[in-house]
């Protein structure tokens, strides 16, 4: 449980932060930091570029200069490091993909005493796969996020005795192709939704790792998972479906191992009495707004189901990662 002081101030506070999240989503959407670049623009230049209204822009980008994502010197606006580091369009750091996708996820959360009051979701979908602009600033949101995530990842995970990996549920192959620079030897297959492919297959091209990576295109919740693995890796797969699903995910994932193959889950992971930590707890609700059946998982939930597919040598690899998702390992029998 988080250690807050609970005051009306503090309440007020977190009552409101969604305030300065939409004004970084109205910044990001309008693409504010690329317009001005790295040099220094006025209200007047700014706002003819982005097309919109002067006196509004004005107010927006005095409350980014607030915030402390501009700086405002003369009456002439410039981007922050920061801002141009993880804000600009061009930088490789950029994260305004999944800053787009929270935008995207504002409108079930404001219904979430509704899918409380039902337990039902009321979002279409948690990926939002039926719409094209959201579905790329979800897939190129979790490439961000994986981005920055598997550098420390691949440092704790020792796959240096693997020869074939399984990314499975992988999207564009990002750890895949991450475990692969690090280890040589090593082959990844991307097992995800066909409709993914043209992505991963950009993803792979751009770190020219086509003679090692390979994509085959398939739903493992309705299919049979092909061929034979050393080492499976499932990132934020669990978390989307219900306790069942999850149990059949593990078990097809284990079947694809050979004997004393590696498996790797990666998600959002509760402690054993599900009220902690805070990121894990609210992803929870999060899967309640999109999806049926999906929720954040505690350690041990994630161990039985490990157990119960044939899996011994199960602990958690100690990697201290933004949002505290975690690693959780084991090898089949």
């Amino acid at each position: 449980m988080q250690s807050t002081t609970w005051n009306p101030g503090q309440l007020l506070k977190t009552s409101g932060s969604y305030w300065m999240g939409c004004t970084l989503h109205a910044s990001v959407k309008l693409d504010v930091y690329s317009c001005i670049g790295d040099t220094e623009k006025t209200a007047i230049q700014i706002s003819e570029t982005i097309n919109t209204d002067l006196d509004a822009t004005t107010r927006l980008l005095d409350a980014l200069a607030a915030m402390g994502l501009l700086i405002k010197q003369n009456d002439q606006y410039a981007n922050t490091p920061e801002s141009t580091m993880f804000l600009q369009k061009s930088s490789p750091k950029y994260i305004g993909y999944m800053i787009m996708h929270h935008h995207h996820l504002v409108d079930g959360w404001r219904k979430l005493d509704q899918a409380v009051t039902t337990g039902k979701p009321v979002r279409k979908s948690a990926s939002h796969a039926d719409d094209e602009i959201m579905r790329e600033n979800f897939l190129m949101g979790m490439f961000n996020n994986a981005m920055n995530l598997a550098p420390l990842i691949i440092e704790q995970v020792d796959l240096s005795n693997k020869k074939h990996l399984l990314d499975l549920g992988g999207g564009p192959g990002t750890y895949g192709i991450h475990f692969c620079m690090k280890n040589p030897n090593l082959k990844a297959t991307i097992y995800d939704l066909p409709t993914t492919q043209p992505f991963a297959e950009r993803v792979i091209d751009r770190f020219e790792l086509k003679d090692r990576v390979n994509f085959i295109g398939g739903n493992f919740n309705r299919n049979d998972i092909p061929g034979s693995y050393d080492a499976v890796w499932l990132s934020h797969i669990l978390h989307g479906e219900g306790p069942a699903d999850c149990e059949k995910i593990i078990s097809k994932a284990v079947s694809t191992l050979t004997s004393g193959g590696l498996i790797l889950i990666h998600d959002f992971i509760l402690n054993d009495s599900m009220d902690g930590p805070v990121f894990p707890a609210l992803f929870s609700l999060n899967m309640l707004i999109g999806t049926e059946k999906g929720r954040s998982y505690a350690e041990k939930e994630i161990t039985q189901m490990l157990q119960k597919a044939g899996v011994t040598n199960i602990h958690r690899i100690k990697i201290d990662m933004p949002n505290d998702s975690g690693v959780i390992a084991g090898n089949r029998l």
